[in-house]
């Protein structure tokens, strides 16, 4: 049986501002879901888009009245997991939680991707914002990105940092540190911001730029240290983690993390509306938020319009990053 809220219009979110606003007046499509849905995360477990992915499939179950299951296809910095999205059938049952990697960075790094994001991967809603933590394993001597920076000039080419990927936010947002302070620091790629979390932690590598989701479980409990996180101003559920804008050269640097909902392309109007009312609901939802915000997340949840021109901005913001960065598409 179809529940009864999935049919109530729900409240249009901003991208900034989780309140309810004005109902939709777009019709559910009474007929979907009659079957499971699927919510590919295209990195490894243990990272932020998979703990989101996971606590919204668990509360979509009973706001769509069917199993709602999470699938992880990593690999290629999240182009593997879209590129299964964006050839599902535009039925609405199989979902994506991308990341900006491989929804508005990959086209300026690939010369020839299997998919459009564009044009291959409707938008349905943005489910929340990350900060990107700069942190260290505690044996790393640095207490500070100023610190960072003056250590890996005295010992230049010694410190590697893990990253979900070459290009992703979490990379660009170091390369945009180092081109204009000198930090002297070498990508290691991971297949996720949990393996490259993972092994900061263990002291397998010193240092990772990841989101503060796979984070906040360690910096807790003290096994590792967040030198900084890449927002422009602090944050008032962090007001005692720094930003790396603080140090001295890198007063511009202000990028985020985030999650969205997207569907292939060609997926039915009504279908994506019933999408974003189910998702906007649980976003909602009181424990949802505190879990979330608990975990490094910041949940929004907004109409289909506004996260289409939230790409919109990204995708120009990231495009001259990737150009001043230097890196070569291939």
């Amino acid at each position: 049986m179809v529940s009864q809220r999935r049919l109530l219009a729900c409240a249009t979110i901003s991208a900034t501002v989780l309140a309810s606003g004005a109902a939709s007046t777009a019709h559910a499509d009474t007929s979907f879901p009659d079957q499971t849905i699927n919510i590919v995360v295209p990195f490894a477990a243990g990272g932020g888009h998979d703990f989101v992915a996971r606590l919204l499939a668990s509360r979509l179950g009973p706001v769509l009245d069917q199993t709602v299951v999470v699938l992880n296809r990593g690999g290629a910095n999240g182009t593997i997991g879209a590129a299964y999205v964006a050839s599902a059938p535009p039925d609405g049952y199989t979902v994506l939680m991308g990341s900006p990697a491989e929804t508005v960075i990959s086209p300026f790094l690939i010369s020839e991707m299997s998919y459009d994001p564009d044009a291959d991967l409707t938008p349905v809603t943005l489910a929340g914002v990350s900060p990107i933590a700069l942190i260290a394993h505690p044996s790393v001597p640095v207490e500070s990105v100023s610190e960072l920076i003056e250590y890996s000039k005295a010992n230049p080419g010694t410190l590697d940092y893990g990253t979900p990927g070459v290009g992703s936010a979490h990379h660009l947002a170091v390369e945009w540190i180092a081109r204009t302070t000198g930090l002297d620091a070498n990508d290691v790629p991971y297949k996720g911001a949990g393996p490259a979390t993972a092994d900061t932690m263990s002291g397998h590598i010193p240092l990772a730029s990841v989101g503060m989701a796979p984070v906040m479980p360690m910096w807790k409990a003290g096994n590792v240290n967040v030198l900084a996180i890449m927002n422009k101003e602090r944050l008032s559920w962090l007001p005692d983690v720094p930003t790396a804008s603080e140090a001295p050269g890198a007063e511009d640097v202000d990028l985020v993390q985030w999650m969205g909902v997207f569907a292939p392309a060609g997926t039915p109007e009504a279908v994506v509306q019933t999408l974003n009312e189910a998702f906007v609901e649980v976003l909602n939802e009181p424990e949802v938020r505190k879990t979330m915000i608990e975990q490094g997340v910041e949940p929004v949840g907004n109409s289909v319009t506004e996260f289409t021109d939230f790409l919109a901005v990204e995708r120009v913001k990231f495009g001259d990053l990737v150009q001043q960065s230097g890196i070569t598409p291939n």
